[in-house]
């Protein structure tokens, strides 16, 4: 396994900072892994590389996310698993003979309306969000093949295996009310994120100690523009071009992004900590063109030179200060007390090349 020498004097950004640490960087000897995790949105990379064993001898990991705010991750996220179910029925002739076809696309009908229905008798934490992605191939034809994609959320990774039965259930049933016949796969099952009060503590220090950036007046005006079409489409309000500000941390200690994130494997292996910063205009919504045209930008460029400053003096810390890495070991091991790493990617399964 390679040394990596960690001197603070060899990082150039880094010289303004040294008299503002409360400790003395001296050559402390340790490795640092600096991991590429592809297919990060569909929550696939760290899943398989974990259960590939690449995470297995971490003592610590960090990591980075963009957002519309700066501020520690001590909070966490939803489980997740994503999965297509597929409906193989008969062709024919849609006006000519139907009653010689079994619809496959009926099944994933009724399959989906039967979740809905589900809904109302599931916590509400719980998301279930579909999209069709084979729904045949033209209307004069019975569809012989139709499938669905689901991602199936909660905040506690049981509630989604739970819910992930009951969807079986109503998919086997909308294939006897059709006679068609149905297959299942998971493409992948990504857990919640387990919080560690330690590192989130010293990540919150560590953005001080750096300083948010400031953005000057171009870049808030850009901001302003990629806020406009949600002002007038949906009369949103924006009190801030960019937010500039970082997190109180009491705030960051009770936040639960609805979203999901591979991390969150990760986190159930080694203690955790990471980072979020302000990439994006202030308040866009998750996954919209606004925040694409951001985060290419000086803004997000901004953004996330500041995660990496405050991501290297955290892990400057944790070499030169071990009893900090006892502490988030003791918080890790207080939540996982009881808790067991299961999933629900059949053994032995490589990850899915092709998304869609």
């Amino acid at each position: 396994m390679p040394v990596v020498t960690v001197a603070w004097a060899a990082v150039p950004w880094a010289r303004p900072w040294r008299s503002r640490l409360p400790w003395t960087v001296t050559r402390s000897k340790g490795t640092i892994r600096l991991y590429g995790t592809p297919a990060e949105e569909t929550v696939i990379g760290k899943v398989y590389m974990l259960l590939d064993g690449q995470f297995d001898d971490l003592d610590i990991c960090l990591h980075f996310h963009p957002s519309t705010r700066n501020g520690a991750w001590a909070g966490t996220s939803k489980a997740l698993v994503s999965v297509k179910f597929t409906f193989d029925g008969t062709a024919a002739h849609a006006s000519g003979n139907p009653e010689s076809g079994r619809s496959a696309l009926d099944a994933v009908e009724l399959m989906n309306v039967g979740v809905n229905y589900m809904r109302e008798h599931v916590k509400e934490d719980a998301r279930m969000h579909y999209v069709i992605t084979n729904g045949g191939g033209a209307p004069n034809v019975v569809p012989p093949i139709a499938s669905v994609w689901y991602y199936i959320r909660a905040d506690d990774h049981r509630d989604v295996e739970a819910n992930f039965k009951w969807i079986q259930d109503i998919a086997r049933g909308a294939a006897l009310m059709t006679r068609t016949k149905m297959r299942v796969k998971v493409d992948t099952d990504c857990h919640e994120l387990i919080p560690n009060v330690p590192l989130a503590e010293l990540i919150e220090q560590k953005l001080k100690v750096v300083g948010a950036p400031r953005f000057d007046q171009s870049e808030k005006a850009f901001a302003r523009r990629l806020q406009q079409p949600l002002i007038e489409q949906f009369g949103t309000e924006f009190p801030k071009a960019i937010d500039e500000s970082i997190r109180p941390f009491a705030e960051s200690m009770t936040a639960r992004t609805r979203g999901s994130t591979d991390v969150g494997d990760i986190s159930w292996y080694v203690p955790t900590g990471g980072v979020s910063t302000a990439c994006l205009a202030a308040k866009s919504p998750g996954h919209s063109w606004q925040n694409v045209a951001a985060i290419g930008s000086t803004i997000g460029e901004k953004g996330i030179i500041y995660a990496s400053k405050v991501l290297a003096i955290s892990a400057i810390e944790l070499f030169e200060d071990p009893d900090q890495v006892t502490a988030a070991r003791v918080d890790w091991e207080k939540r996982m007390e009881k808790r067991k790493y299961t999933t629900l990617i059949p053994k032995g399964q490589k990850p899915p090349v092709k998304i869609r």
